[in-house]
């Protein structure tokens, strides 16, 4: 399988799980009676607010390089130079994306792990024994965040692949009258 359809597989699985956690994060909400009527929604947990805005940006960024890499293997670039920019740029900005994601998704994690759990020392209560479905339907999009995550850190590697391919050793090494064997 070619590297680009590699990459375009995996760009389109990640902004799909990307996608589906912030679609279950944001419709996610459960109203029942426990004493007084009581509705609980992600935005009570900030961790989750967070969690939408990075999912749905990272959706967004990978379906725009989707693009990138759609419109690039119909072009060849002529120049390794003025491509070297855009090969770091994009490998910084995939970086970043996998970064942020995990974060932001740990601290949901951790979010989601003291409702589950409460915290008797802040008299939290624990909100997965009375919420149960709220909190399936959350950790089913943590889940999902995490291997959207993982999905993204391998695209990483392709993004490094294509990077340090337009480095040659010859050039770097400054070999290029000598012969290698």
């Amino acid at each position: 399988m070619e590297l680009q359809k590699v990459e375009a597989l995996l760009r389109v699985s990640s902004a799909l799980l990307l996608i589906s956690t912030a679609c279950l994060v944001s419709l996610d909400t459960q109203t029942k009676v426990v004493f007084v009527k009581r509705r609980i929604t992600y935005k009570q947990l900030d961790a989750f607010v967070h969690l939408v805005y990075v999912a749905s940006a990272a959706a967004a960024y990978n379906l725009l390089q989707l693009g990138r890499c759609v419109f690039s293997s119909s072009l060849k670039e002529k120049s390794n130079k003025s491509y070297r920019y855009l090969a770091w740029v994009f490998y910084l900005l995939d970086q970043m994306v996998v970064y942020i994601t995990f974060i932001t998704n740990s601290a949901a994690t951790e979010q989601a792990i003291i409702a589950l759990n409460g915290a008797k020392v802040f008299q939290w209560m624990k909100w997965c024994s009375k919420f149960s479905r709220f909190c399936f339907q959350a950790g089913g999009a943590v889940v999902s965040a995490y291997l959207a995550s993982a999905l993204m850190a391998l695209l990483t590697f392709i993004s490094a692949f294509h990077l340090f391919r337009l480095y040659s050793p010859k050039s770097f090494l400054r070999l290029k009258n000598t012969q290698v064997n």
